[in-house]
């Protein structure tokens, strides 16, 4: 069984101490690429320093919606350069709206535009951070689309209603499902894991944050992707093992890299 992270932050100084340790975890659970997502543009050279020790990783450059208030000019150049000189930069994000914890609307919606264009142009997906803010996420995406070249990506760590769901499925994204989907109350996401289509399913773990059952309360680490895995593959009711190969294929697909599938 072959298994994707496709969202991770290890180069947290949570992470500082044990890496080794941790790849050999994951490793071990059968995971065998990861994507690394950014927050903000000071921490390029940290992710990179990280996939060049583990080639198994790919990453994402970009700026946070929470982290939108630190744009300027010269941040859209940052990102676009970093995305043009290492291939294994696959994807642009985190980027995205957050109206939970920022009222910043506006200045978000700003920041992601320019991150949306730079996608465009670079022929990269999208990594995609959405909280209480689907409709007006949806909005700006369609309304991008039909200006301009259709954009792809994924709507990671997905806590949206099946109806939004459809939504953004029906804008052509795919849609992630980290270790939320093992939580007892997370009705609404498991509805939501149950109608993605076969070929637009992925899976995470958002580490260090959101530790899937039955580590719940425990610093997250790629391997507990595992979890997540299961726990989808039970609500669809389909096997791990070919759980684990969709989504695995999708993921390859959705960002352009490529794992011998045993």
């Amino acid at each position: 069984m072959q298994l994707i992270d496709t969202h991770v932050h290890i180069n947290f100084d949570i992470f500082n101490s044990d890496l080794e340790k941790i790849r050999k975890r994951w490793e071990e659970a059968g995971v065998v690429h990861l994507v690394h997502s950014c927050v903000e543009p000071e921490e390029f050279l940290s992710i990179k320093a990280i996939a060049d020790r583990f080639p198994e990783l790919s990453y994402a450059v970009g700026l946070h919606p929470l982290d939108a208030h630190k744009w300027t000019s010269a941040t859209a150049n940052q990102i676009k350069n970093w995305g043009i000189s290492d291939p294994r930069v696959v994807a642009i994000g985190e980027t995205g709206l957050d109206f939970y914890k920022a009222d910043n609307q506006e200045q978000q919606k700003f920041v992601f535009k320019q991150q949306l264009t730079i996608a465009q142009e670079l022929n990269k997906p999208l990594i995609i951070h959405c909280r209480d803010a689907a409709n007006s996420m949806a909005e700006i995406l369609y309304d991008f689309q039909e200006n301009h070249r259709p954009v792809t990506g994924v709507m990671h760590c997905w806590g949206g209603t099946p109806e939004e769901t459809k939504m953004f499925l029906d804008i052509g994204f795919y849609i992630s499902f980290s270790g939320i989907v093992t939580f007892k109350n997370a009705t609404q996401i498991q509805e939501s894991a149950k109608i993605v289509p076969d070929d637009r399913l992925l899976i995470e773990t958002d580490c260090p944050f959101l530790a899937p059952v039955p580590k719940r309360g425990k610093r997250n680490e790629p391997a507990y992707v595992k979890y997540v895995a299961k726990k989808v593959a039970e609500l669809r009711g389909i096997t791990l093992e070919n759980l684990a190969a969709q989504t695995s294929k999708n993921a390859c697909e959705l960002f352009g890299f490529s794992i011998h599938f045993q």
